[in-house]
């Protein structure tokens, strides 16, 4: 089984975005392992920050998640220190859970293999991060860490006040063959909206499903259901850097999203499967979104656009992808 609680927070002014994972990994008859994955973006100054911490020290801390180390991470606050790196962080939000699975009892079922939920789809952060750094001027490439073991000169703090972001939550007894994840805030013509939509292909024996999306798009306040078991029109083209897809929404809506990320902003991470395998997963959590939304019966169709407010995720099996992979092994 795999277990993964997330959060990210972007700058609402300018491209600097933090994406940390708590995540229990167990391998059949093998003992539970967690770890910790600290990156930090910045698209004036070369690749991600990335760091990884493994431990066997697991737990969950009185009304929280989950605990790995000293790391906590429970409702409304998320403390740790991975590598160097370390963060200190409150958040609120006013919107609801988003469950992302359109029935509750696949949530209890043996299938699908992956469950998600999103407990807080839209959030504000308020703290710090504090990353070492190898270099501090614009435009400069920093190797990962652990890669010089010569002592690090200096570290760089971020002050969040007010960014904007989300926590997630998935867990399971199999990745999907290749999925997506798209999730967006910052939206210039409607601050208060936000995108959280998963899209993935599953294999079963020798075949691989068509994708397959489950989400929503908060829009004017309203929630729009996208994709669905069974939901037909759902479309996808997809690279490490950009993706485009056309989402099926509810009542008839049609949600079309362009994602470009920024020139070496890529994070890559090796996901190790349950069953032994492994994916490479690239993330890049600030990227430029479009999405444009037609529904029966409403003309014109509205447009939304984030310079750098958005998460674009890809988890897929070929290792020739050209995205850096972080040196830290996983499983």
């Amino acid at each position: 089984m795999y277990e993964s609680f997330y959060l990210r927070a972007v700058s609402p002014s300018e491209p600097v975005g933090a994406w940390i994972r708590y995540t229990v990994h167990r391998r059949a008859g093998a003992q539970p392992r967690g770890s910790l994955w600290c990156t930090v973006f910045d698209a004036n100054r070369g690749r991600p920050f990335q760091q990884k911490l493994t431990s066997r020290e697991l737990g969950v801390p009185p009304g929280g998640w989950i605990s790995i180390a000293d790391a906590t991470l429970t409702p409304g606050e998320a403390q740790g220190e991975c590598g160097g790196a370390s963060w200190s962080l409150r958040w609120q939000t006013s919107e609801p859970e988003l469950r992302h699975l359109p029935r509750e009892w696949m949530y209890r079922a043996r299938l699908p293999r992956t469950k998600l939920t999103s407990p807080a789809p839209a959030a504000r952060f308020e703290g710090r991060i504090v990353v070492p750094t190898l270099a501090d001027s614009p435009g400069q490439p920093r190797a990962h860490p652990s890669a010089d073991p010569s002592p690090l000169p200096s570290a760089r703090t971020l002050e969040l006040d007010g960014w904007r972001g989300m926590v997630g939550h998935n867990w399971g007894s199999e990745h999907a063959e290749r999925w997506i994840w798209l999730h967006g805030v910052g939206f210039a013509e409607d601050p208060q909206a936000w995108l959280d939509v998963a899209i993935g292909r599953v294999r079963v024996g020798r075949w691989t499903t068509p994708w397959v999306a489950n989400g929503a798009l908060s829009l004017g306040g309203r929630r729009i259901a996208l994709g669905g078991l069974g939901r037909r029109g759902v479309l996808v083209a997809e690279t490490p850097e950009r993706c485009r897809v056309s989402l099926p929404g509810a009542e008839g809506a049609t949600v079309d999203i362009h994602v470009q990320t920024p020139p070496d902003a890529l994070a890559g991470w090796r996901y190790a499967d349950p069953d032994g395998g492994e994916h490479d997963v690239s993330n890049c959590s600030i990227a430029a979104l479009t999405l444009t939304v037609r529904r029966p019966g409403a003309a014109p169709a509205q447009t939304l656009h984030t310079a750098h407010g958005a998460a674009y995720e890809l988890g897929m099996r070929e290792h020739d992808h050209g995205v850096p992979i972080a040196p830290f092994p996983d499983g």
